[in-house]
């Protein structure tokens, strides 16, 4: 049941301060927060102290469940969640999620991408998670077992910004707050929850570390959980060092984007993991082990120019190319036999090539707009056996010979619009205009732009 009133107490309220407190040093009027609300004990706490906080710092507060559909209770607590925002008068999203088991992969780990995909796609300013001390130290716990690095170590900060800045950034301001004292905030509150009953088996590794393990390091060590965050935040000042000698070596590998890779193999190992591992994180890629990133940097130091390396992580790929290395999504082919009709419009978007094209009217320049008009414009994707003459000069030659003199990367090729003039091939990325389809010095022409969605493809 949603309590219809608060409980008075004489005494001002410990995480009501400690709350308001580190939102002060971020919040401002009129600011939109979104509090995730799973309806546990530790999320119905921070709803109650947020809605007291909002009063006073004038900001506007909403709430946003995520419904997994994993328990067989899932529905009782989306409308559990639905009742607790109507008690406070507070907006609230429902998402329902269909989360499933795949291999290789936990269930949990699973669930959580999909929640912070759905977090990312909120409007607003602020994400508000009511992690705690508790959980920063199953997390270290965790990490340690998995042979984390440094960076897996080190602690979730107060406040970060997702990987797109369109998204509100996501603020814990319960981190420094033992479980123990929300607890007792929502007893002397009269505070209702829910309680998942995932959170009691033993096979998740995290439950097992909370009921098994952690009783007996707290009776051992029973400021354990402080410890470990201090332990955190070491290893989180160790990360900015280490990401300060990752840009000190970006500057002198990168290069538009890709890294040079004679440059990368001057490294000796350590900085050379750090410096791949930095940019996989700069990417927001899932870090793989340690011994997967050794056998990249092994692939890179034995690849020669003709190489074409492809390997997969998290949802990139890297790519090498004439003694570069990319980092790119991973590469959906285009569908076979695509087209499209170029009916003189300004842009086209073009979603399954990854960009659009942009046609440009300019004077003696690009194609003939009087020669397109005599027959129908067309966009394909090269299918092999195309032949082009970008020069006057010169004969005509295969387009695979022209896009490797070109430098076009290999898994460019397939994938780059081309237009094509009735059957003739008359316009090729990177490449220009076939001759007999340029556009003379006194008549009007089209310049056409490529424009792919990640300009480092």
């Amino acid at each position: 049941m949603v309590r219809s009133r608060r409980k008075k107490s004489n005494n001002t309220d410990y995480l009501v301060d400690e709350v308001e407190t580190v939102l002060r040093k971020t919040i401002k009027p009129g600011n939109r927060l979104t509090v995730g609300l799973s309806g546990g004990v530790d999320s119905v706490v921070l709803l109650d102290v947020l809605s007291i906080v909002s009063r006073r710092m004038l900001f506007e507060l909403s709430a946003v469940h995520v419904n997994h559909g994993i328990s067989p209770q899932s529905a009782a607590w989306s409308h559990f969640c639905c009742r607790q925002c109507y008690g406070y008068d507070i907006p609230v999203l429902v998402a329902y999620l269909k989360v499933e088991k795949t291999r290789g992969a936990s269930l949990e780990a699973i669930a959580r991408k999909k929640r912070y995909r759905v977090f990312s796609q909120l409007d607003g300013d602020y994400l508000v998670l009511a992690q705690h001390r508790d959980d920063q130290a199953e997390t270290l716990l965790l990490q340690l077992l998995r042979g984390a690095g440094v960076r897996g170590l080190s602690a979730m900060p107060v406040m970060r910004k997702q990987a797109d800045h369109a998204s509100p950034s996501i603020l814990r301001p319960l981190l420094n707050v033992p479980r123990a004292k929300i607890v007792t905030y929502a007893r002397r509150h009269g505070l209702d929850w829910i309680h998942d009953e995932s959170n009691d088996d033993r096979n998740f590794n995290r439950n097992f570390l909370r009921h098994e393990l952690l009783p007996i390091l707290h009776r051992r060590f029973p400021a354990y959980s402080k410890t470990l965050l201090r332990s955190s935040r070491h290893m989180a000042e160790a990360v900015l060092l280490l990401d300060e000698l990752a840009e000190m070596d970006a500057k002198s590998c990168l290069n538009g984007g890709s890294i040079d890779v004679p440059t990368l193999r001057e490294l000796n190992l350590p900085r050379a993991r750090n410096l791949l591992r930095y940019m996989l994180h700069k990417h927001n890629i899932q870090l793989p082990a340690t011994v997967k990133l050794d056998e990249i940097l092994n692939q890179l130091h034995c690849a020669k120019k003709d190489t074409q390396l492809r390997v997969v992580i998290d949802n990139a790929e890297i790519r090498y190319f004439k003694d570069r290395m990319y980092i790119l999504p991973v590469q959906k082919p285009p569908p076979r036999h695509f087209q499209q009709t170029w009916q003189g419009e300004p842009c086209m978007q073009l979603a399954e090539l990854g960009g659009s094209l942009r046609f440009v009217s300019i004077q003696g320049r690009g194609l003939s707009a009087y020669k397109l008009k005599q027959k129908t414009v067309y966009i394909r994707v090269r299918e092999g056996g195309e032949h082009f003459t970008p020069d006057c000069k010169r004969p005509r030659r295969s387009l695979k010979n022209l896009m490797q003199e070109a430098a076009v990367p290999p898994w460019q090729r397939c994938s780059l619009p081309l237009i094509f003039c009735g059957d003739k091939l008359a316009w090729v990325p990177g490449i220009g205009a076939d001759c007999e389809l340029q556009a003379t010095s006194n008549e009007m022409g089209i310049v056409p732009e490529w424009l792919p969605e990640n300009p480092g493809e």
